[in-house]
């Protein structure tokens, strides 16, 4: 199933995406409602969507699929072309940073370059959705924690990233965690372990490759983040970045206005947003 957060008639519900329509879920509250209690809402929903009584997707504004996550985290160095281009060695443990919430941004928004810095850079990135989550959660035991993925872009300020060794300040600047278009549930989507991924700045592809490049696999990466707290419903994990990112570019390509970010994977979907100056 695909499920989506949508705006339409100035009010915010979430959504079932079938075909080129959407229809209402029915059910009131976000998206961490409706993960929170997707036992019980499953077969609910299933039928709603094989009533066929939706809207078009073109009638309605898409929404990041979670909007005000929990917690969102993201793993550094973690495919080996990525590793490489960044001249640095491939970690023994995991390397993990936050993002904030203000930082998440709808599918096709526009994205911010900040007055600060020109220096703007995309990462595409397959995001895991919790589902019931958990804590000591086993690398056996993580796919049932796993509510769905969607696509993501970890865009980064890079000055700031590398102004000091913690760099969830320059990864945190408003609408640097685009998502979406929607989330597609993990029963549905199967294996997220062989899924092309891909990202294009005005229409050129600067990152090209496979999730079964992962360094540390999803599961590995809940059982680590799961040591030390409590995994809860909608909390995002982008999964990594491969190589192509415009710092390792010669000469280097940040971001400008007017350019124009397109992120995809396979078997989940496109975002875009179109690059403009902070206002």
């Amino acid at each position: 199933m695909k499920l989506a957060t949508f705006t339409a008639n100035g009010q915010t519900r979430t959504g079932i995406v079938v075909g080129d329509q959407i229809i209402d879920s029915g059910v009131d509250g976000t998206m961490i409602d409706l993960i929170r209690d997707w036992d019980a809402l499953k077969p609910v929903l299933e039928a709603r969507a094989a009533t066929g009584a939706g809207v078009p997707l073109s009638s309605v504004k898409l929404e990041a699929p979670v909007q005000r996550p929990g917690k969102i985290f993201a793993i550094g160095l973690n495919y080996a072309d990525h590793i490489e281009e960044s001249k640095m060695g491939t970690p023994e443990r995991q390397v993990w940073f936050t993002k904030a919430q203000t930082s998440v941004n709808a599918p096709y928004d526009p994205i911010d370059i900040a007055r600060t810095t020109a220096t703007a850079d995309y990462e595409v990135e397959l995001v895991a959705v919790i589902g019931t989550g958990g804590k000591h959660v086993s690398v056996a035991d993580a796919p049932a924690a796993i509510f769905g993925y969607c696509v993501g872009n970890d865009m980064t300020e890079r000055m700031w990233q590398h102004a000091t060794q913690q760099w969830s300040l320059g990864k945190s600047f408003d609408t640097h965690a685009p998502m979406g278009p929607w989330i597609v549930t993990a029963d549905e989507l199967g294996d997220p372990h062989n899924l092309g991924i891909r990202c294009f700045v005005n229409g050129e592809k600067r990152q090209d490759s496979n999730t079964r490049h992962l360094v540390f696999d999803i599961w590995q990466q809940v059982e680590h983040l799961s040591v030390g707290m409590t995994l809860e419903p909608g909390d995002c994990l982008f999964t990594g970045t491969p190589g192509g990112i415009g710092a390792a570019m010669d000469p280097r390509q940040f971001l400008k206005a007017g350019d124009v970010v397109r992120c995809e994977i396979d078997s989940i979907g496109v975002i875009e947003g179109v690059m403009q100056d902070e206002a």
